[in-house]
């Protein structure tokens, strides 16, 4: 069929699971004409929305396109782009965050609602109902398994050369679940491709390029947590509390996780090193081809458009130290605990205790999501959190007396690392917690403020006052910069 003929066979109210992660491997033509569709069914008086499951965030042409059309009953879990944001911070878009190593075998469990269609980007599909996925997984082998009808998008801009890079496998549901067995980040344990009744599949042909932007260009204040990243792991190494022959490295999406990388690669005390995370960036491709990193395991190729194009014309190179695989395998506690991965994620916000905020501003308007940075924190050999002290030209401070929204508490973060230093917060108590933090991670502007806020808060194992733990989101919503702290007097 064409992308306007499948479209059509997605109905109203229907249950859509889509493929990739981020913009990697998720289908263009096939959901920009089912924007398309619902923009005709509603200039008819029809209602049309669609429940939305992805892998994580997708392109523009997936959830942007959807957004527009106003064709979007519910979604899950993780997404980046500006006009979905908008829809669900008016409350139009109705949208519940879940950690991406689980939403694979909650939908299996049944607990989501059913999946009516699948679309599923591919480089291959073969007559039996083999569907090779092109450079992001995600849910895929799920949705593909679950749907009663599975359009697959044959992207013939992706070779199908890439027909054993991927290593798909779905975990059994309790009581039947055994371990999974990957003991090293290079060890396969699936299929090359997704297996579903052929029955169930209609192809449409594409040939359409990624939506592969790059990210922000590194600068001075990445640059510098970067590298206070990679002297932490050194000082680690030499005191003996993390192996001379290093561990594997998780690290998000972003700026910053391509500058920690980079100062990871350029140190000479740090020896090659393997990766087993959720997104490979470009950074990781190019510390592989300078030897740097060993091997990369992760669930999807979120590189620029120059990059893949990179890895295609040297596939034969990639696929010897690639594997991506589904995120609730990519993701997966258990996996993380045995390999002892390092796994270092982007905070949006601090509190001087050790919780973090990952997805909303001011407590209220949701950013992003939780994406997989839960699913690595908690299993983690160390878990560390990156930000930069200050945002909006120092109006912002990162590190705040209490996070207005919790994502990750005290418990499971255990390094916080800004441009200004390490906060170490194994084995301390919240007080010495408050301290470390103040001291070695927040603005220097922003330190007299917080040590105020401790001094007056009431005594007890945490000093929190409920008066004035908001005070800094307060004096920005009021000033537009938390400088202006007024403290409430009790």
């Amino acid at each position: 069929m064409n992308a306007d003929e499948a479209a059509r066979l997605i109905k109203n109210e229907d249950n859509v699971g889509f493929s990739g992660f981020t913009h990697a491997g998720c289908p263009k033509i096939v959901p920009t004409a089912l924007a398309k569709y619902a923009e005709e069914e509603h200039e008819k008086g029809n209602p049309f929305k669609v429940g939305m499951f992805t892998g994580a965030s997708t392109g523009d042409m997936l959830d942007g396109a959807l957004a527009r059309a106003h064709a979007i009953k519910f979604r899950t879990p993780y997404q980046t782009n500006t006009d979905l944001r908008k829809s669900i911070n008016t409350g139009e878009v109705p949208y519940f965050d879940m950690h991406l190593s689980s939403l694979a075998q909650e939908l299996r469990y049944g607990f989501l609602g059913g999946v009516d269609v699948a679309v599923i980007e591919a480089c291959d599909v073969t007559e039996n109902g083999e569907i090779v996925p092109t450079c992001g997984v995600g849910i895929s082998p799920t949705v593909a398994n679950l749907a009663k009808i599975v359009i697959v998008e044959l992207n013939k801009w992706n070779p199908k050369e890439m027909r054993g890079m991927h290593d798909i496998v779905e975990l059994q549901d309790p009581p039947l679940r055994r371990e999974i067995p990957i003991y090293s980040v290079r060890d396969r344990i699936g299929k090359d491709h997704i297996k579903v009744d052929p029955s169930k599949i209609i192809v449409v042909e594409s040939n359409t390029p990624n939506e592969g932007g790059g990210f922000a260009p590194v600068d001075e204040v990445t640059t510098q947590i970067g590298n206070n990243v990679a002297n932490f792991f050194i000082k680690e190494m030499a005191e003996g509390r993390m192996p001379k022959s290093f561990l594997p490295i998780q690290s998000g999406v972003g700026n910053i996780a391509n500058a920690v990388l980079s100062a990871m690669g350029e140190s000479k005390e740090i020896p090659d090193f393997e990766v087993y995370t959720e997104v490979i960036q470009d950074a990781v491709i190019d510390l592989m081809e300078s030897g740097r990193i060993k091997f990369a395991s992760g669930c999807s190729l979120t590189v620029s458009n120059p990059c893949i194009e990179k890895i295609y014309k040297n596939l034969d190179f990639f696929k010897e130290r690639t594997v991506l695989r589904p995120s609730e395998i990519s993701n997966n506690q258990e996996v993380v605990r045995r390999l002892g991965i390092i796994a270092i994620n982007t905070a949006l916000e601090a509190d001087i205790f050790g919780n973090i905020n990952s997805t909303h501003v001011l407590g209220t308007k949701m950013m992003n999501g939780i994406g997989g940075s839960g699913d690595f924190t908690r299993g983690a050999y160390v878990s560390v959190f990156v930000t930069p002290s200050t945002a909006k030209d120092g109006k912002i401070s990162a590190f705040v007396p209490l996070v207005s929204h919790e994502d990750h508490s005290e418990h499971s973060v255990k390094i916080v690392i800004s441009e200004y230093g390490v906060a170490d917060l194994r084995g301390k108590s919240p007080l010495e917690r408050a301290h470390e933090i103040i001291e070695k991670c927040a603005h220097p502007d922003y330190r007299p403020l917080l040590r105020e806020y401790i001094a007056n808060a009431p005594k007890g194992q945490t000093p929190f006052d409920m008066y004035n733990c908001f005070a800094f989101h307060k004096a920005f919503t009021e000033t537009g910069d938390m400088r202006n702290v007024k403290w409430e007097k009790k």
